[in-house]
């Protein structure tokens, strides 16, 4: 489809000519034409489940039919409470209650709000600071945008909102402190501690992160150290922490949650994407029990809202997602995946003149893409060298999420691999076959 002349609809990317998606079943989307495209990043990695699973669609409907609005102010339903109870039980989070939304956006904002409030119901009305991360990216709104660190996305925007903190991230390959893991003494972990009495203890109230370093910086894995130094420097400042997960959350690291490979537990949490594998818009924040009692106690209601929060059929996806997951075994399925894609991506493009870097965990891999090998030049922007081969790619059936500004927010290539977790081994294997090929024809 012609997005310049045939369609009415405002596209993000607008100069992009676009296939018309009918159909979607496993791991792939059928144009018009009947054409297949292996879906290998999820779409914005999201995708968990995989495409046309039937018993979601049907749980979708069935809600739907039941009752398929009722304003969280005025009522409660059967599919909100059950997923709330279902999630309390798996979230890394104590007596954790779960605050059901649309988007990676809205919960970000709401998570930002919430420890704000919380702050003030422990009598600290003067902490409003929430330190964030340079390579991160938390969402779209204001309030996401101030605590994010992808500055392309920023600069646009940067006179309309509020600023907050940043410190650099856990990124090994390209260290900003120009040590190397292990005798840099965790410094990236220490920056926190510095940025907290940098700003003053008494006025932060929370830092936001994500566990593997998301779709900005291309599957970033932090030192096994990493987070549990971090929650220790934030239970001393008092300072509460917030992982958005809307990425690594619900399988898509290998386990559960992202945080459960270092067994560190946040005060808040994010959740989207993969909570409803993309059938529906489904984000939640999952928090503290104890601190939102004390909210409630001390400050009476949560101040925020959401005309579609706690949405009965949005959140009748999550649940019926989370059947299928748990019925299929997928979550240990994506420990096989990322064991597979780790090695064969590593044996095959590891060696590769423009590969920088390979990482990731589980059913989340980035290829970070280099002018020299050597010296770890990255291409010039202009080149557009990730764009391309999300081109040549995307022209041969396969679909991969790419990227630029991993360097430095601006210069910097890579892409990611990130397949819904129902993958078999013969569809990795075209997979990888069909980005080697690409790379001989953009290199």
């Amino acid at each position: 489809m012609d997005g310049k002349q045939s369609s009415h609809v405002f596209y993000r990317k607008q100069g992009r000519a676009k296939p018309v998606a009918v159909r979607g079943d496993g791991v792939f989307i059928y144009g018009e034409d009947g054409k297949p495209y292996l879906d290998a990043s999820g779409g914005a990695i999201v995708v968990n489940a995989g495409h046309g699973i039937e018993s979601i669609a049907l749980a979708i409907q069935e809600q739907a039919s039941r009752i398929a609005y009722a304003h969280p102010t005025m009522f409660t339903s059967e599919p909100v409470e059950t997923l709330a109870r279902r999630l309390a039980d798996i979230v890394p989070v104590s007596d954790a209650r779960l605050y059901f939304l649309t988007t990676g956006s809205e919960a970000v904002e709401a998570a930002v709000k919430f420890a704000r409030q919380a702050q003030i119901a422990r009598g600290n009305a003067h902490r409003y600071k929430v330190i964030g991360r340079w390579g991160s990216y938390h969402g779209a709104s204001f309030g996401a945008m101030a605590v994010m660190g992808k500055p392309s996305m920023r600069r646009t925007y940067e006179p309309m909102f509020v600023d907050m903190p940043h410190i650099d991230p856990p990124y090994c390959y390209r260290c900003p402190f120009s040590s190397e893991y292990p005798q840099c003494g965790l410094k990236c972990a220490y920056a926190l501690e510095q940025e907290i009495k940098r700003q003053d203890p008494d006025t932060v109230a929370g830092f936001i992160a994500e566990p593997v370093a998301g779709a900005t910086m291309g599957a970033v894995v932090p030192p096994e150290e990493y987070w549990p130094t971090i929650r220790a420097i934030c239970d001393q400042y008092g300072v509460l922490l917030i992982a958005d997960e809307v990425m690594t959350g619900v399988g898509r690291t290998g386990k559960w949650f992202g945080l459960d490979h270092w067994a560190v537990q946040p005060d808040i949490m994010t959740l989207g994407k993969g909570l409803s594998s993309g059938y529906l818009p489904l984000s939640a924040i999952a928090a503290r029990g104890d601190l939102v009692d004390l909210v409630r106690d001390k400050l009476g209601d949560f101040n925020h809202g959401g005309t579609f929060s706690h949405h009965p059929v949005t959140v009748a996806a999550g649940n019926a997602t989370l059947d299928y997951l748990e019925a299929n075994g997928l979550i240990s399925r994506v420990e096989e995946i990322g064991e597979w894609l780790g090695r064969v991506l590593r044996a095959s493009l590891g060696a590769h003149r423009n590969v920088g870097d390979i990482r990731g965990l589980g059913a989340m891999w980035g290829i970070e893409l280099v002018a020299d090998r050597d010296t770890r030049e990255p291409f010039e922007a202009k080149r557009k060298i990730a764009s391309t081969i999300y081109e040549k790619a995307f022209e041969q059936g396969l679909i991969i999420y790419a990227m630029s500004g991993c360097v430095d927010g601006w210069l910097g290539d890579h892409f990611m691999i990130a397949p819904p977790f129902t993958i078999s081994d013969g569809e990795m294997t075209d997979l990888v076959d069909t980005l080697l090929a690409v790379f001989e024809q953009v290199f």
